[in-house]
């Protein structure tokens, strides 16, 4: 997630995206997304195991801000807000991992 177009940037795992995008949008949960007004999905992957989802969540929590900024940007060069996409059932598929 992010705050605007190379902003402030957020990465999290989730069993339920469309509930957890929705929390962060309307400020549901306290820290870190709330306090920077990180509320755009511009990015988001589908594993079907969760042990790999953490993992590789750590994996991207470690990586460089550019690396970041261009895995974004391949998948999404406009930084569109991928959330309506998932809410209305349409637009671009996740990558996988």
């Amino acid at each position: 997630m992010a705050s605007k177009q190379n902003g402030t940037l957020y990465v999290g795992v989730t069993s339920d995206l469309v509930k957890r995008v929705f929390q962060h949008k309307n400020d549901l949960i306290d820290g870190f997304t709330r306090k920077y007004s990180v509320k755009k999905l511009v990015y988001w992957e589908e594993h079907a195991d969760i042990e790999e989802a953490i993992k590789r969540e750590k994996r991207l929590k470690k990586w460089k801000r550019l690396w970041k900024l261009r895995l974004i940007e391949q998948e999404n060069p406009e930084w569109r807000d991928l959330y309506f996409d998932l809410i209305e059932g349409s637009g671009p598929l996740p990558s996988q991992g």
